[in-house]
Order: C-alpha cells, then structure tokens, then sequence
C-alpha cells in the first residue's frame, strides 16, 4: 500500500473514531443490541411488569404503540417457555424500532450480545462511575497524536514541495488531509455532523 493511501486509510479511520467516540449513534449505536441499555431495561420491564423506565428511550407520540406491544407481550409470554422467547424478542424488534426511528436512524435488526466497541461500553462506563475524565482524556490524546501525524506530514511535505511538481502534489496531498481531519474534528465538536 502506497503511502498516500496508507495516510487516506489513516484520516479515516481516525474520523469514523472519533465519530464513533463523539456519537455512538452514528454508526455502530448500541441501542439496538440484545445487551445494549434500551433491551436490558426492556428486559426488567417485562420481568417487573412496570413499562416506565422504557418509555424514556421512545418519543411521546410513540408511547401507546409501546404499551400495546408490551402488553401483548406480557399475555402472549406465560402461554408457553417457547411463546415466551418469541413474545420477548418481538417486544425488543419493537422498542429498538421504535427508538431508532424516534432518532431518525435506521433499524437494521436487534445485533447479538457481546459486540459493543469498546469505546461505547468505555462512554456507558463513564455514566456509571459518574466521570468522563478518563475517557474524555483517552479520546484527546488519540485525536491528539492523529493531528500530530497529519500535521508532521505535511510540514515536512512542506519543506520539499518547491523542488518538483511530485513533491508539491505530495504537499497538497498531505496538506488537504490534515486540513479535512482538523475540519472534521472541529464539524463532530460543533454538532455539525447529523444522524
């Protein structure tokens, strides 16, 4: 892999990290995982019989298709073990459909328990322990040392693009990456970068 496209592969994935980071709905949100916070509520819900801590992940105009649901679940769950996983798992597709259309994403499908990035599960974390230093910490130093790249490239980039027209293409190159990545960076920081 050529270096320039090694660096395009590296502005990336750094992007999509900190989006990731900075706003765990945009991609791999984990709202709709069977060990994600909207299921393990949906969860104690159905065992306590008490609907109200779910309702907070739906909107207000989706509140009476969430009671039917859980109601029909809760009747159609004690007819046998095997009605009662159905009952459960179609309660679940409902509220995380529900939820997600409420935040104007897609709903792709309730995803396996166990595949929560690591930094969503850092930012959860964060709401429990009551502090987001650690993380808030974590993400600045990669955000950090991702920029320190980029800008590194392109001052040394820089120093040789008068020599030839390769070389200032190699600047411009370096330039505009550093240059989209600070835009990036600063877009996420901003709330400029929508669902």
């Amino acid at each position: 892999m050529s270096a320039n496209r090694k660096s395009v592969h590296t502005t990336v994935l750094a992007l999509l990290l900190g989006a990731l980071l900075l706003f765990p709905q945009l991609a791999l949100a984990h709202c709709d995982s069977l060990d994600g916070p909207v299921v393990n509520e949906a969860r104690t819900a159905i065992e306590t019989g008490d609907l109200t801590p779910v309702l907070k992940w739906v909107k207000a105009e989706h509140e009476p298709a969430i009671r039917q649901a859980f109601e029909q679940s809760r009747q159609v769950r004690t007819l046998s073990p095997e009605a009662k996983a159905l009952a459960d798992r179609s309660f679940f597709e409902t509220l995380v459909r529900v939820h997600r259309e409420g935040e104007g994403a897609p709903y792709t499908g309730l995803k396996p328990a166990g595949q929560i990035d690591p930094p969503i599960v850092k930012a959860d974390q964060a709401l429990t322990k009551g502090s987001v230093d650690p993380l808030a910490d974590a993400i600045a130093n990669h955000v950090g040392q991702a920029l320190r790249e980029r800008f590194n490239h392109a001052l040394a980039a820089q120093k040789l693009a008068g020599e030839n027209v390769e070389a200032g293409r190699e600047f411009v190159d370096a330039y505009v990456q550093y240059v989209h990545f600070v835009e990036g960076i600063v877009g996420l920081v901003h709330g400029q970068h929508a669902h």
